[in-house]
């Protein structure tokens, strides 16, 4: 073990070797992927490989994927792109959701961060169709699993279209969509550990959503501009390589209800977000009431543990957990919360560390 150690993988996953070895072979590569000429055709044939990768390891066509530069401008573009009447969004979304949609329905949910399908039914019941449900697969500051199965059969039966928010899902659980009724998920390379600046949106072919940048026929005719071949053969081989190590998230579990059962016996005010509920491996959220998430990043970084106040916030300030208040936590709680996300460049020697530092 040495420090410092990384425990914010939910916000960038470092970037995996394979990545980088990926993205160095990419840079080889001269040519415009739009090209006829030998250049440009090898400098296709690695982007469509990458895109062949992706599609198989979420169970998509190859031509359903649309590259980006993140989830962000995915969400983005379904969510302000899409002809519907009415959205509706889980009060626990993302902010690039959040604020995408500032006029969607915000759908509750219980003390433990699921959706609530009961009000989530009634909310949707003769709404004009077709609608859109915008829901996040896995919570980014809370690792809780959201029911999609019975949110997408639910949506289905009233008519509506299905958008998942799978940035912290792929690589945590399995991503089939040949086996899931929905219409559309984002993706983000950085938090499997590829490089910043790249995602995909997942689109169903006949979804009728608008071209969101306008030029070459890039992408379907909805992505126009010259595609980061370089970061696309990045996303691809980190994606690849998360999916393999899919298993590791059982072994995290058990690291994270180590550091749990630690925090909950010397901490009798600590509270675990979700702790009842399904989640990920990888993440444990928690809050000690009275203990600003602001100065417990701070000093858990001077004792060279790299973690987070639940959602990485762009202007770089800790913000109370939005999160956490539609959990139905109070004000001191959500202002006290702390994230740890463990990923592929820690290891069990790290546990002893956060302990004695917690």
């Amino acid at each position: 073990m040495t420090l410092p150690i990384y425990l914010d993988h939910n916000a960038t996953s470092p970037l995996r070797p394979a990545a980088r070895a990926a993205m160095m072979a990419a840079m080889a590569v001269d040519g415009n992927p739009s090209s006829v000429h030998g250049f440009g055709r090898a400098a296709r044939r690695l982007m469509e490989d990458a895109r062949e990768d992706l599609a198989r390891l979420v169970r998509a066509n190859p031509e359903d994927i649309l590259f980006t530069s993140g989830a962000t401008e995915a969400n983005n573009a379904l969510l302000r792109g899409l002809a519907v009447q009415t959205i509706l969004v889980s009060a626990t979304e993302h902010d690039s959701v959040l604020a995408a949609a500032p006029g969607a329905i915000r759908l509750p949910v219980d003390g433990q961060g699921r959706l609530d399908l009961v009000s989530f039914e009634q909310a949707i019941d003769g709404l004009p169709t077709p609608f859109l449900v915008s829901v996040i697969w896995v919570n980014n500051e809370t690792g809780v699993i959201q029911p999609v199965d019975e949110i997408a059969a639910i949506t289905r039966k009233h008519g509506g279209w299905i958008h998942l928010d799978a940035v912290q899902a792929l690589g945590k659980v399995p991503v089939n969509l040949c086996g899931l009724d929905v219409d559309a998920i984002s993706l983000s390379a950085h938090k499997v550990g590829g490089p910043i600046g790249i995602g995909a949106l997942v689109l169903r072919w006949d979804m009728p959503l608008a071209p969101w940048q306008l030029g070459g026929g890039q992408e379907r005719r909805r992505r126009a501009g010259t595609e980061n071949i370089i970061g696309i053969a990045g996303f691809a081989a980190a994606a690849r390589a998360s999916v393999e190590e899919i298993n590791q998230m059982a072994v995290f579990a058990e690291w994270r209800q180590e550091i749990e059962q630690h925090l909950l016996s010397r901490y009798s005010d600590a509270v675990i977000l979700g702790a009842d509920a399904s989640r990920v491996g990888n993440t444990l959220c928690f809050a000690r009431p009275g203990q600003p998430s602001q100065n417990q990043v701070m000093k858990m970084d001077l004792r060279g543990l790299a973690v987070s106040a639940g959602s990485a916030c762009s202007s770089g300030k800790v913000k109370p957990s939005h999160v956490a208040t539609a959990m139905g936590f109070d004000d001191i709680i959500a202002g006290s919360v702390l994230r740890l996300s463990f990923g592929w460049s820690n290891r069990v020697e790290d546990v002893a560390v956060i302990k004695n530092a917690l």
